[in-house]
């Protein structure tokens, strides 16, 4: 006669797996990791003594997914939360089934190894390792159970990554020249071609020109600024969850450049400036077409530079500085600053911005006339 199953056991994928409720603590749910009943008996059996020990304790026993589902709700108001919550997904089937106590490097190398093996960058494995930091800190010194402990007694140090030894993961920004500038253009679609050349002029990072909607236009009695101002509020939900960083609101001038750009989508799609080729809002710049043209303009492709659309902010900021514009007002353009922009600039203090950023239309004798001519032309 075989060994007797305890309630709570059942058998998939030649592993037995609990699923079992218990009395003041909720669903227990989670693998044993054995193929043998005898020994599954025995796990589940020492998890119920841990768990009775625990309640006794104050302390009740936490696993991972719960810390993290906690998280994402309790900081979905974050403006990088998207990003948050990709990385915890990808932590998820390493650790998601793991007690709180029993998460440290160790417990993070499998997730490590496997994330290098696909060819993810150091930098990004850290991003996801200082999610765990954070969640790990938070239940040693804010999250309590009913006892008033806290969910965790000790958060542990979560070492961050370095590169590979004789391998270097971080990429040097590449700011464009002007001829540089021109050949990507002029290898772009003219729609992506019309976001490339607003963001080179106006320094906004990629989520601020993929969701920039009408309805930010600032509205002015002053001529020379009409059509000239955007300001993106600071709670706004831009594409895919994403906010404008800090949540600080963002004040957007367009010099003649960028403001041509606008003019020529006006009238296109009654709630966002830009559209794709099918006349929708686009969800993100750097996409396939945004690295082929890159090829195809001859820029650096080599692992050494960055190559994607946040150099054509590093280029506004470098001409922005290269024409003599000062560090404030760098800052400003670029969104850099924080407070209230609405009460803290003047329509005079906007005009000032206007001047500055009109520098990088005059910084050099080349500039992109002849594309703006066939942008404003119907941008097809």
């Amino acid at each position: 006669m075989g060994t007797k199953r305890m309630p709570g056991l059942t058998f998939r994928k030649g592993t037995w797996h609990i699923d079992k409720k218990v009395k003041d603590y909720g669903r227990l749910c989670e693998s044993t990791g054995y193929s043998s009943i005898e020994a599954a008996n025995q796990y589940l059996a020492d998890r119920l003594a841990e768990i009775r020990q625990a309640q006794l304790s104050g302390r009740p026993p936490v696993i991972w997914r719960q810390a993290a589902t906690k998280y994402l709700l309790d900081y979905q108001d974050k403006a990088s939360i998207s990003d948050d919550a990709r990385h915890l997904a990808a932590l998820d089937s390493y650790i998601g089934d793991l007690r709180l106590e029993h998460i440290h490097d160790d417990a993070l190398r499998s997730f490590i190894d496997a994330r290098r093996t696909d060819g993810i960058r150091t930098a990004s494995i850290n991003r996801a390792l200082a999610v765990v930091r954070r969640v790990l800190n938070l239940c040693a010194r804010s999250w309590r159970h009913p006892s008033g402990k806290t969910w965790l007694e000790t958060a542990p140090l979560i070492t961050m990554q370095k590169p590979p030894q004789g391998r270097s993961d971080s990429r040097k920004p590449y700011p464009l020249d002007w001829d540089e500038q021109e050949r990507l253009i002029k290898a772009q679609h003219p729609k992506l071609a019309r976001m490339t050349l607003y963001a080179v002029n106006t320094g906004c990072r990629e989520a601020e020109v993929c969701g920039l909607r009408w309805r930010w236009e600032w509205k002015t009695d002053n001529e020379a600024l009409k059509g000239r101002v955007f300001i993106i509020p600071g709670d706004a939900d831009l594409v895919d969850g994403t906010g404008v960083k800090n949540r600080q609101d963002k004040l957007v001038v367009l010099n003649d450049v960028a403001h041509s750009v606008v003019e020529s989508c006006r009238g296109e799609h009654p709630e966002f400036v830009f559209t794709n080729q099918a006349g929708n809002p686009v969800k993100k710049m750097h996409t396939t077409a945004w690295k082929f043209s890159w090829i195809r303009a001859g820029l650096p492709d080599d692992g050494v530079y960055l190559k994607g659309v946040h150099n054509l902010r590093h280029t506004c900021g470098q001409r922005l500085r290269a024409a003599g514009v000062s560090n404030e007002t760098r800052k400003t353009i670029l969104g850099h600053k924080n407070g209230d922009i609405t009460s803290h600039y003047s329509e005079a203090g906007i005009l000032e911005l206007l001047e500055a950023v009109n520098r990088l239309c005059n910084a050099s004798r080349k500039t992109p006339a002849l594309t703006l001519v066939k942008l404003s032309a119907g941008g097809s």
